[in-house]
């Protein structure tokens, strides 16, 4: 996996934590046990600061970043779905930012809160937990308890888990 030091920053992985061969962390990043990072996501924590909690997965092609000096914390068992643009300030413990969402500067997504697929959350947008957001710009729309949507957010965090598990023992480079 590539890991850069930038200006004497360097990224720190939990041993039990996986980061997929592919992804690239950059900077202060740090990746706590449990959590997993997915190929083709970068973490540039170049002017910023990252960190991906316990059990947490920001999935393939995401690109998380913030504003200068800020702390970016993807929380304990949230989710940041394939090919997320995370430039915010923090997705809450069990959130889940839906495949292709976006964002952006100094926004919050409370804990238990669903971003759906392709929504964009504005600068400085603070969405509350336990909700159901979409659209462009993302507008909470209901409460996500007794939804459909619940569903992921209880089963995706173990399930990301336990497949992480079986990447760091089963997926191994071939010759092309």
């Amino acid at each position: 996996m590539p890991l850069f030091e930038f200006e004497g920053k360097r990224p720190t992985v939990h041993p039990e934590a996986f980061v997929a061969p592919t992804a690239t962390l950059i900077g202060d990043v740090t990746v706590e046990a449990g959590a997993s990072v997915w190929y083709g996501a970068v973490l540039r924590a170049d002017i910023c600061t990252i960190i991906v909690r316990e059990g947490a997965n920001v999935q393939d092609n995401s690109v998380l970043h913030a504003a200068p000096g800020e702390t970016l914390v993807v929380g304990r068992d949230a989710t940041v779905g394939h090919g997320c643009v995370v430039h915010c300030r923090e997705v809450g413990e069990q959130a889940l930012v839906g495949n292709g969402a976006t964002l952006l500067d100094h926004a919050v997504v409370g804990p238990r809160t669903l971003v759906a697929a392709g929504s964009v959350v504005t600068p400085g947008t603070e969405l509350p937990g336990g909700m159901v957001a979409t659209g462009t710009p993302a507008k909470p729309t209901k409460p996500i308890e007794g939804t459909s949507s619940e569903f992921w957010i209880e089963q995706n965090p173990p399930y990301y888990q336990e497949l992480a598990r079986r990447h760091a023992v089963g997926a191994q480079e071939v010759d092309g």
